[in-house]
C-alpha cells in the first residue's frame, strides 16, 4: 500500500528517523497501520537518511553562522 506523504505527521517522521534497520521501520509502520515490504522500508530509510542534518549543521543554520566563519571580526581587514 503506497504511503500518502500528506498524512505523515512530524511525530511519525521523527519516530521513523529513529529506525536503524528496515525491520525496525517495518515494525514501526505496522503500529501506524501501514504495511511495508523490506524493499520499500529500505528505500524510505535511504530517503530519510538524505534528509537528516548533522547537529552541527542545524546549529549553524539556526544561528545564522556564515560558512567558513569570520571569528567575529566582520568588517575588520587584517591588511
Amino acid at each position: 500500500m503506497p504511503i500518502n506523504k500528506d498524512e505523515i505527521t512530524k511525530e511519525m517522521l521523527e519516530k521513523a528517523m529513529q529506525c536503524n534497520t528496515a525491520e525496525d521501520l517495518i515494525a514501526y509502520a505496522k503500529t501506524e497501520g501501514v504495511d511495508l515490504t523490506k524493499e520499500e522500508a529500505e528505500a524510505y530509510l535511504d530517503e530519510l537518511s538524505e534528509c537528516e542534518l548533522k547537529d552541527g549543521d542545524l546549529k549553524h543554520i539556526a544561528g545564522g553562522k556564515k560558512s567558513g566563519g569570520d571569528n567575529g571580526e566582520r568588517g575588520k581587514s587584517p591588511y
